[in-house]
């Protein structure tokens, strides 16, 4: 018996280099300086523009997004899915992205299906001016069933430490500003296809699509139309709404003390919400602890502020909205 009869597959992992280094390479930043292929990924910082640079780090997956990915067979698009989370969790505490790294691990590698989740990868660490430097393809017989696949990343930015968010100064009477999501984002899908077990090629006249393209909604973005603003916006602090949902990760950057007044109607829902919480009979309750239900950032601010960031966030061609404050607890 050989490696190849035990389920690993050597020369799929060296086409599969040999295929997305061109890709990968379309990441670089000036920082970046080495090849796919090398033991480790080398990037030179240039800190010539801060003080006292910090340097922020997060990593983070996709959860089960990746089985509505298989089953689709669609696997272009959860790379920057990845890439976008990982991203807005470093914004919240007011850093821009340097690198990412990737880890793809699967029970059989196809080259072209990963070939296609890194084009995934790419396309995200473009949008978010952040240079693919290095990753790792692990085939795992055993661990992983043939068509079963997991993907992971690191993201490592910097921030101004005079400029970390991190709400302390947040009080009461300060605004929650919240920014749309596209769906779900990378969180809620365990129940999700729980509910919609079989009908991921149903169409639906509310979304406008297959019930699967609409659960397979790229994880957005937010650091274009955010990071710029904290130049000259008095932000107190942001949070990435993930799993634990609105109230969850908001309350993660609020004092002790304080409590968060929510007004659940300020912002439209998403029909796949609706559907979900309709078809699977799921309490309002566990709705807004498991999903973002249409809010994927919430910024807050004092008053005084809030009309120039939403005419900044309007002017991005963003919509924003007024969904509550921060009361005392």
């Amino acid at each position: 018996m050989d490696y190849k009869q035990s389920g690993v597959d050597i020369d799929a992992g060296e086409e599969l280099v040999r295929r997305i280094k061109p890709l990968v390479r379309q990441t670089f930043t000036p920082g970046a300086l080495s090849d796919i292929g090398a033991f480790g990924g080398f990037f030179e910082l240039d800190f010539s523009a801060y003080k006292k640079p910090v340097l922020v780090s997060s990593v983070d997956g996709v959860g089960t997004k990746i089985k509505v990915a298989a089953a689709l067979k669609k696997y272009d698009t959860i790379g920057t899915c990845l890439v976008n989370h990982c991203t807005n969790d470093i914004l919240v505490c007011g850093a821009k992205p340097l690198y990412f790294l990737d880890y793809y691990a699967c029970g059989k590698l196809s080259p072209d299906d990963a070939e296609n989740v890194v084009r995934g990868i790419v396309n995200g660490c473009k949008e978010n001016d952040a240079a693919l430097i290095g990753g790792e393809t692990a085939e795992m017989p055993g661990i992983y069933g043939a068509d079963d696949f997991d993907l992971a990343g690191t993201i490592v930015g910097v921030v101004e430490k005079d400029q970390i968010l991190n709400g302390r100064s947040i009080k009461e009477g300060d605004v929650l500003i919240g920014l749309p999501s596209t769906g779900l984002h990378t969180n809620g899908y365990s129940l999700a296809r729980r509910i919609f077990e079989g009908r991921l090629n149903e169409h639906s006249e509310s979304l406008g699509k297959t019930i699967g393209e609409s659960l397979l909604e790229i994880h957005r973005s937010y650091l274009n139309p955010i990071h710029p603003m904290l130049d000259w916006a008095e932000i107190k602090g942001l949070a990435h709404i993930t799993g634990g949902g609105l109230v969850g990760n908001t309350m993660r950057i609020i004092p002790n003390g304080l409590k968060l007044n929510i007004d659940w109607n300020a912002w439209p829902n998403l029909p796949i919400f609706e559907m979900i919480q309709k078809d699977g009979n799921v309490p309002t309750e566990d709705m807004r602890r498991t999903f973002n239900l249409g809010v994927g950032l919430v910024i807050v601010t004092e008053k005084t502020q809030a009309d120039k960031i939403f005419t900044h966030l309007k002017t991005v061609g963003e919509t924003p909205y007024m969904i509550g404050e921060v009361a005392v607890a």
